[in-house]
């Protein structure tokens, strides 16, 4: 087979750049080691900035979304029992979106699908070939029989733990790793949210977050150590801790209970790799940093190195030279490292560490209370959370 541009992975990442390419008369093909089945329902993030809904509707995927999204003016930060509403939308002009990665997952997919071009699932033993060549190759085994994809591009798009990271030899890479001393205990619960907005608590138990998927779906986090056992938290224990972190003084009910679907536990950690190209071969998305979720920046960021890389293939293939390829890494990096330090900040703020003493619980409080009284602080959370300008190459 011979394409254009070679895509791992059918993820938010990988799709989009798919679905745009082909909007730019650019042929592509995507491929992926998992089912169909298994990408659709995978639950992963579900909160989008404004950059990346104004992306998938300019691009024809917002039917959907603006049926079923969930848009959100403002969030809710609690800490000694009360709440404190930071009103993104008066500060910023901008709003966020609640939509599950699933969801835009699955339209992405029924876009590519109706338009009858190439998305390969279940292809195993996918492995990368003459990365600094003109033409470089992707082979992989699928109905017992080894296929080869000569491309002039390949987008890595497979993840964390996929293979087109290890495709770069390490002495080309650098990596910045942080793994937190916690993880988050997750739950989809078929109850209705305990608010229209998302509430972050910081506790002297420990960080908790409601938010939701759908007016009758729940989802709720709480801080765990990384080593827990899930076995050990029944559904009874679960929601008396929510409870509990979640608390107002006035002691108004915040979290409503229901049928717990799904349950897991998340690590957390922070994770860059630099450049985000080599030779031939550009990374997005997971496949080049991890951000804690705290900060709800993972499939943003996914999006925005998409756009740019989009862009950049499209200069290519319209006779411009490799000159915006050659500022992709560069021109994404800024914003993953901007989004690296919101999260860590937002990480640190609300969550207990094990080495905290009173003292420190007590600034962290304070930072919280300047953040909600002062519009600087107020200011500064907002700008970031709604997502900060997109740069595009030029």
């Amino acid at each position: 087979m011979r394409t254009q541009v070679g895509i791992i992975g059918a993820g938010p990442a990988g799709l989009l750049l798919a679905h745009l390419l082909h909007r730019a008369g650019i042929d592509s093909v995507v491929i992926e080691t998992c089912s169909r089945t298994y990408v659709e329902e995978r639950i992963r993030a579900g909160l989008l900035e404004q950059h990346a809904v104004d992306i998938l509707t300019e691009t024809g995927l917002g039917e959907r979304l603006r049926r079923e999204g969930m848009f959100h003016d403002g969030v809710e930060l609690r800490f000694d029992g009360e709440g404190h509403r930071i009103d993104l939308h008066g500060l910023t002009g901008k709003r966020v979106t609640i939509y599950g990665q699933q969801e835009v997952v699955k339209d992405l997919i029924a876009a590519r699908l109706a338009a009858g071009l190439p998305l390969l699932f279940e292809a195993e033993g996918i492995a990368l070939s003459g990365l600094d060549d003109p033409r470089p190759r992707i082979t992989y085994q699928s109905a017992d029989a080894e296929h080869s994809v000569e491309c002039d591009l390949i987008a890595g798009c497979d993840g964390f733990h996929g293979m087109c990271r290890g495709a770069i030899p390490p002495a080309r890479l650098t990596t910045y790793d942080r793994v937190y001393p916690f993880a988050w205990l997750g739950i989809l619960a078929a109850a209705p949210p305990a608010a229209h907005e998302l509430i972050y608590a910081r506790h002297e138990r420990g960080f908790a977050l409601a938010t939701m998927r759908s007016p009758t779906l729940s989802r709720h986090y709480l801080q765990v150590a990384p080593e827990e056992n899930i076995a050990a938290w029944s559904d009874d224990r679960i929601w008396a801790e929510l409870h509990a972190r979640m608390a107002r003084h006035d002691g108004a009910r915040q979290i409503n209970e229901g049928p717990i679907r799904q349950r897991g536990i998340t690590a957390m950690r922070s994770f860059v790799t630099e450049p985000m190209r080599h030779g031939r071969l550009f990374l997005a998305g997971d496949a080049a940093h991890i951000v804690p979720p705290t900060g709800a920046k993972g499939m943003n960021l996914a999006i925005a190195d998409i756009r740019v890389l989009a862009l950049a293939i499209e200069a290519f293939y319209a006779g411009r030279g490799e000159g915006l390829l050659d500022a992709y890494s560069t021109i994404a990096l800024r914003r993953v490292w901007n989004a690296q330090r919101f999260s860590w900040w937002m990480t640190s703020l609300l969550h207990r560490f094990d080495h905290e003493d009173p003292f420190e619980h007590k600034v962290r409080v304070a930072e919280l209370d300047y953040i909600c009284r002062s519009p600087a602080g107020a200011m500064t959370l907002a700008e970031n959370y709604v997502g900060l300008p997109l740069e595009l190459p030029v």
